[in-house]
């Protein structure tokens, strides 16, 4: 009876351990690594957005309120990364994560100056890059169908705050053809990622009606952006943009308890 006591207690043992190995968990919570890492790409962009708002004296208390949880929410979302990537390639990223985002998070609480805001876009943009890489890596080494579908939908978010940032900044004097270009951009890849979900054939009835409503959205505010010589419309962006914003990470969310694909 002891000898089969402890055979039932080594077995167990064994169970537990490949239950909760850093492999197991990586299958498990692959889908949840790829919507965090995903989101910092949002975030990125969402705390320059904010700061631009900010320092054109629009949407003040909002603004600030956007940017101080922005920051919160990327500090806490790298710090599960790091705590979950097994990786070293994906672990070097996130240090380089680490430093771009310690210069970039001390910036934006600066008071605003149009030098300020310049080095704010230059590091939005490489934030947003590193931020990008790691959901790449973090996708490959996961091999899921389903991830991938995390990632375009949490690509979504980013691109609608990236349409807001770049038009709130051409609207705080970056006035130049690149700002436009990189404006015209974002809006072609977020219609050419609402498309691909549009014919998801895992989205279930929830998704579907999420993604009629972000169409129907889009639809109504996108021809604004691209008047954005003409301007005067930072408001309906902002509120635009947030809402979309909001039905992509439900969307996402979504796609994330399907759970793992084949």
């Amino acid at each position: 009876m002891y000898v089969l006591t402890l055979r039932i207690v080594a077995l167990l043992t064994v169970c537990i351990t490949m239950l909760f190995s850093p492999q197991a968990y990586a299958a498990e919570s692959s889908s949840e690594l790829v919507n965090k890492a995903g989101m910092q790409r949002m975030l990125s962009q969402r705390i320059a957005k904010a700061y631009f708002y900010l320092g054109s004296d629009i949407s003040v208390n909002e603004a600030k309120l956007q940017l101080n949880q922005a920051l919160e929410r990327f500090k806490n979302n790298h710090a599960l990364l790091k705590e979950n990537v097994q990786d070293s390639e994906t672990k070097d990223l996130l240090s380089f994560v680490e430093e771009t985002f310690t210069e970039y998070r001390d910036l934006v609480n600066k008071p605003y100056t149009q030098e300020n805001a310049t080095r704010v876009l230059e590091l939005s943009g490489t934030l947003l890059e590193a931020c990008h890489s790691v959901v790449l890596n973090v996708e490959t080494k996961s091999g899921l169908h389903v991830d991938r579908i995390v990632n375009i939908s949490g690509k979504q978010r980013m691109l609608s705050q990236r349409v807001a940032k770049l038009y709130i900044a051409y609207q705080a004097g970056f006035r130049d053809d690149n700002t436009v270009n990189q404006l015209k951009s974002a809006i072609g890849d977020f219609e050419s990622g609402l498309k691909t979900l549009l014919s998801e054939g895992r989205s279930n009835k929830e998704i579907e009606a999420l993604l009629i409503k972000t169409e129907k959205e889009w639809a109504r505010i996108s021809p604004y952006f691209l008047k954005v010589r003409k301007g005067g419309l930072p408001l309906m962006v902002l509120t635009a943009t947030d809402e979309i914003t909001k039905l992509a990470d439900r969307i996402t969310d979504l796609y994330v308890e399907l759970g793992p694909g084949k």
